[in-house]
């Protein structure tokens, strides 16, 4: 039976599929890779154009040739027993070689070699393709020593640095950022500094790189052992490329943060000296002054309690004896000026502007103004800071004032004969959205009924009964009011004082 036309058609527009010989040996012959075949003894039969030009020589040239008539002798004798122990098994090898060209030229050539295995199982000839390398190689070596040089310089940088991806995550670090984790026992020093620095950096980083970018800010790292630590941090943003192979077509970069921290803590530490001295006598000179005030107050407010029983006898003798009590009214006159008077030259409290406050920084202030007393009652501190603390709006003065008053009840009520156990631990934390201050005393401790009697004004117990309550808590009450914040007195793990300031991060002074 005759095909139809239809199938006729089919069969006519099917394509040839068969290769002529001739194509394979263009193609091998055209090919921009370097190929030679040779003899189970690596004599050379066949060579193509690209083979002339890496190697210089001409088909006429090297057709009989043995392949080790490129060789520049100097090849490890290893790398040879590698490749014929693989070649014998029949196996392909892959290796570079270091080659000679005709007119006596060195390159590296990337050579891979594959038995041509007959029917019978016996290897026959051997295919070999290889191409200079020579350049990439030098190309590789100038940035491997480059990336060298570069992480040399970096590493012996008195500085650190951290590149961070574009997801926060640290790619790139030298040695001195490596100690940074280690002193200040974080896992990410960069992250906390950040954190301190620039709140919502991991939001920018990802939507406005640009807003990442700042210079020479100084962050404070508080550790419970050891003193603080000054770091100046200067970020950069810089164009990174990805080295996905989904990313070969794309031109668009993607942003990498670098931090430079250089520590400032001795240069900052010299600076606190001598600021820590005048804040001594600033803090002196304000102790004095307030002692005055409290103590002009106290007898104004003594005196005016029996002249107001006079005032009440007054009253009492206008009906039974006029005369005198005209006279005593006139006496009663004269004191309440003389009073008025007396109240006039009460010093008033300073007028202090309100300035951005690190609260770890006042209490070091008043831990340092106060280390001469600590030292002369045998008070052992235990400073548990936060790392970092946001801070808050207040008037620098009045807080130290606040604390040191808090500190020096402590060591009052420690500092008594035959008290053996004498501990000051001082903590801040961060809890929700405030920032909390505790001052623990191992003294013996406040009855529950005084708690609230110790916030009054000219309210002591010195003397008394032989259980502290301190002094100067009014002001101290009046100072966390000012600062929109709340005090309370509460006993501590040890059974003594434990004074309790809540501060709000989002609360203003008044």
């Amino acid at each position: 039976m005759s095909a139809t036309p239809l199938v006729q058609a089919r069969a006519k527009a099917a394509p040839d599929t068969k290769l002529p010989p001739e194509a394979y040996r263009q193609a091998v012959d055209q090919a921009d890779l370097a190929i030679s075949i040779t003899d189970a003894r690596a004599n050379i039969l066949f060579s193509n154009e690209a083979f002339t030009r890496v190697t210089g020589y001409s088909k006429e040239e090297i057709i009989g040739q043995n392949e080790s008539v490129l060789s520049n002798h100097s090849t490890l004798d290893e790398t040879y027993r590698s490749m014929w122990t693989e070649l014998s098994h029949q196996r392909p090898w892959s290796g570079k070689l270091l080659n000679k060209r005709k007119d006596g030229g060195l390159y590296l050539a990337e050579l891979s070699i594959s038995p041509v295995v007959d029917s019978t199982g016996k290897t026959t000839h051997f295919l070999g393709m290889h191409r200079d390398i020579t350049e990439m190689h030098r190309l590789e070596r100038v940035v491997r020593n480059q990336k060298q040089l570069i992480e040399s310089v970096v590493d012996a940088a008195p500085i650190a640095f951290a590149l961070l991806d574009p997801t926060g995550r640290v790619i790139l670090d030298n040695q001195e950022y490596k100690k940074l984790v280690t002193d200040l026992g974080v896992k990410e020093p960069a992250h906390l500094l950040l954190d301190s620095l620039a709140p919502n950096w991991r939001q920018s980083l990802a939507a406005d790189p640009g807003d990442c970018s700042f210079a020479n800010r100084e962050s404070r790292i508080d550790r419970p052992a050891g003193r603080a630590r000054w770091l100046s941090v200067t970020t950069s943003v810089i164009d990174m490329h990805s080295d996905c192979a989904d990313s070969y077509f794309c031109a668009a970069g993607q942003p990498g943060l670098l931090l430079a921290i250089a520590d400032v803590t001795n240069l900052r530490d010299e600076q606190e000296r001598t600021r820590a001295a005048v804040l001594q006598a600033v803090l002196a000179e304000e102790e004095r002054t307030a002692a005055i005030r409290e103590g002009l107050s106290a007898a104004i407010f003594r005196l005016e309690e029996p002249m107001n029983v006079m005032a009440s006898a007054v009253s009492i003798l206008q009906r039974r004896d006029p005369a005198s009590a005209e006279m005593l009214q006139q006496a009663l006159t004269g004191s309440r000026e003389h009073l008025e008077a007396l109240r006039q030259v009460i010093p008033q409290s300073p007028q202090e502007i309100i300035v951005s406050v690190n609260i770890n920084e006042i209490l070091r202030d008043v831990l340092e103004v106060s280390t001469k007393r600590l030292l002369a009652a045998g008070v052992m501190v235990d400073w548990q800071p936060a790392a970092t603390l946001p801070p808050i709006h207040g008037r620098p003065l009045q807080l130290r004032m606040l604390f040191k008053a808090l500190v020096d009840n402590a060591i009052e009520a420690m500092n008594i004969k035959g008290w053996k156990r004498r501990e000051l631990i001082l903590s801040s934390t961060v809890d929700h959205n405030c920032i909390v201050i505790s001052v623990l005393d191992t003294g013996p401790g406040i009855p529950q009924d005084w708690r609230h009697k110790a916030f009054e004004p000219f309210f002591t117990a010195k003397g008394g009964s032989g259980r502290h309550i301190g002094t100067g808590l009014s002001r101290v009450q009046q100072v966390v009011a000012d600062h929109g914040g709340i005090i309370d007195l509460e006993e501590s793990p040890s059974g003594g004082c434990a004074a309790i300031v809540e501060f709000r991060l989002d609360g203003d002074p008044i």
